[in-house]
């Protein structure tokens, strides 16, 4: 653990896993679906059932990443009326009740609507242990790196099949926390097999000297969670979560959970 991973939510909660013997399960839920409560209560549910790190993910009006699962999720939060500003209540009634590390999720714009430095500081009130930001590259993040590290939040950028070397490198320095491989390109979804490049990602990411790196794209299945675990130090599950939340509530994200961490040990 470097001296920076010694106040890292993400880091802590991930090696805590690792000497546990197993990957670290991170789950996603966007803020407000079906409402503020509901996410809430299903991220407690996630944390109380095995998930080490959530993503709550702001609704955005343009998600060029998201699946259909999320966008309709999302479409349905903001057709309800979620601000952004709402996002910290439920990182707050998450970290409220749970050791989870909470991380937001969210597309840089909402950021700079709000002010990084303004963002960053309600973030941190609220428990938060950092943002995962898709569109944002370490290039353009100067006043990001600043913000978080005037408090203490946690950089999560992405790397992907069609990173280049000297692009993971400069990710894998900017990141802090874990890097977050994406398996496949294209949006996200629930697949019904696992992107063999996925491994690819993550050693070329170890390579360039990441500590942690966890998957994301595509898992829904314990049987999922099992082949990511065997190589990355965690695995991101979204669409399957959202799908829970939407067909079964709080209870059906339990269940899930419970399932999907029978795959972290391994072998």
């Amino acid at each position: 653990m470097t001296t920076a991973d010694i106040t890292s939510k993400s880091a802590i909660a991930i090696d805590k896993a690792r000497a546990e013997g197993r990957a670290a399960l991170i789950g996603y839920l966007p803020a407000g679906y079906p409402s503020v409560e509901e996410t809430i209560a299903a991220g407690i549910a996630l944390a109380r059932n095995g998930a080490d790190l959530i993503e709550v993910g702001i609704p955005y009006s343009d998600p060029v990443m998201d699946g259909p699962v999320i966008q309709a999720a999302t479409t349905e939060a903001l057709a309800k009326g979620f601000s952004v500003r709402q996002v910290f209540d439920v990182v707050a009634g998450i970290t409220s009740q749970t050791d989870a590390a909470v991380l937001v999720m969210t597309y840089w714009n909402p950021v700079v609507r709000m002010g990084v430095d303004e963002f960053s500081r309600r973030l941190a009130e609220a428990g938060g242990a950092g943002l995962i930001t898709p569109d944002l590259i370490p290039d353009e993040a100067a006043e990001w790196m600043d913000a978080s590290e005037k408090y203490g939040l946690d950089r999560v950028f992405l790397v992907a099949p069609s990173s280049t070397p000297e692009r993971m490198r400069r990710t894998v320095d900017a990141s802090r926390g874990f890097v977050y491989a994406v398996s496949i390109m294209g949006v996200t979804g629930a697949r019904s097999s696992v992107s063999s490049a996925a491994e690819d990602v993550v050693a070329a990411a170890k390579a360039a000297g990441a500590e942690r790196v966890c998957v994301g794209l595509g898992v829904s299945t314990a049987e999922q969670v099992a082949e990511i675990a065997a190589y990355a130090d965690g695995v991101i599950v979204g669409s399957a979560l959202v799908a829970a939340v939407r067909d079964g509530g709080v209870d059906a994200v339990a269940q899930l959970t419970k399932d999907l961490c029978t795959g972290l040990t391994r072998k």
